[in-house]
């Protein structure tokens, strides 16, 4: 497909056809290369990607354990907070 690079500003853009955006997943932000003298978009990782599987490979270990078992409790601790 053929397309024209348009003024936007200071900038330059071009537009996406839908399908092609169906087709590769991008959503409203893109990771934006240069490889090769071309240009590469790729869909950007959302924040905390892999989060999950990390935390869950904690808890496994036993790594995800309370490190202050000494703390003290006060009455807020007790009534105001929710776990």
């Amino acid at each position: 497909m053929i397309t024209k690079i348009i003024k936007i500003g200071n900038s330059r853009g071009i537009r996406i056809p839908k399908a092609i955006l169906e087709q590769t997943g991008l959503g409203e932000q893109v990771q934006l290369e240069v490889e090769n003298g071309q240009i590469i978009l790729r869909p950007a990782d959302p924040p905390r990607k892999g989060w999950k599987k990390f935390f869950r490979q904690m808890h496994e270990k036993g790594d995800d354990d309370i490190l202050n078992k000494d703390h003290i409790t006060t009455s807020w601790d007790e009534k105001e907070w929710e776990w």
